[in-house]
């Protein structure tokens, strides 16, 4: 068993839903899933309400002021949309959010079944196109998707993927034995990295291991703690090795064995004696 995480965002004119399951529930990965969802719903709004979690504020000087998760902040400066909070423990205040994650939790999750990560995300986005978004709200009394259509002008466009990039990936260590940890599993790159800094990035089901440009990497997702992924050719032109990894030396230790020492008179009168 293993804990995932549900993302809803929610319109609050619409009442359209977007929803993904993650398994970690840092800053990297709530930017991205604020990525996914906007693009789903086809734009960015002008502000975006939330609780007080880490993942966009840290907590509140002795004035009241909010000292922001300074890489949520930038990239809701990127994007172009304005944070707002709930009060601190009035979690209430942001209703229709919580109205549509226990919508999820009630509608979508009870009947599902999925054989991974990848499977699940399918599934919720199908589930937002064909029963979410096309039902008849409680409280607009109209479908989501057809007032989707018509907020879509109110709605800023996506930037350029490529300013995106930065928030999309984690910086990682890569190890002397040249594999890269994430998420509680080990990830190999080509043994020239060992001891530099690369990013990890999450594509459908796969990651990916960048330098700035340069994509050093990709490895199916592990499926459970603790999985290693060793790269074809991994170790290949490692000096003085074959293609594997390189191994010590073996250390042999020799034991010592104590010789007694005689005079030679003995061999002398042995001799004499006719002993061979």
């Amino acid at each position: 068993k293993r804990r995932v995480w549900a993302f809803v965002m929610v319109l609050s004119w619409s009442r359209a839903v977007y929803v993904e399951f993650v398994r970690r529930a840092d800053v990297a990965t709530f930017i991205r899933c604020h990525i996914n969802a906007f693009d789903y719903l086809g734009g960015v709004p002008r502000r975006c309400l939330y609780d007080n979690a880490k993942v966009v504020v840290l907590g509140r000087d002795d004035n009241g002021r909010s000292e922001w998760n300074q890489r949520f902040l930038d990239f809701a400066l990127r994007i172009g949309f304005d944070i707002r909070l709930c009060r601190p423990y009035r979690a209430q205040t942001k209703g229709k959010v919580e109205s549509g994650v226990k919508y999820v939790r009630r509608n979508f999750w009870p009947g599902v079944r999925f054989t991974d990560d990848a499977d699940l995300d399918r599934q919720a986005l199908g589930w937002c196109e064909s029963v979410a978004n096309v039902r008849v709200h409680g409280t607009t009394r109209q479908r989501p998707k057809q007032m989707l259509t018509k907020e879509h002008p109110h709605l800023s466009p996506l930037p350029e993927p490529g300013r995106l990039t930065p928030f999309l990936r984690e910086d990682r260590k890569v190890g002397r034995d040249g594999y890269v940890q994430w998420d509680r599993s080990w990830y190999g790159v080509p043994w020239s990295w060992a001891a530099k800094t690369i990013q990890v990035a999450l594509s459908t089901g796969m990651v990916e291991i960048w330098s700035g440009d340069q994509r050093v990497a990709v490895h199916p997702r592990a499926q459970r703690p603790g999985q290693r992924f060793t790269l074809p050719g991994q170790w290949k032109g490692l000096p003085n090795g074959d293609g594997g990894p390189r191994k010590e030396p073996l250390a042999v230790q020799v034991s010592t064995v104590e010789v007694e020492r005689r005079s030679l008179d003995v061999y002398e009168l042995l001799a004499a004696e006719g002993v061979r």
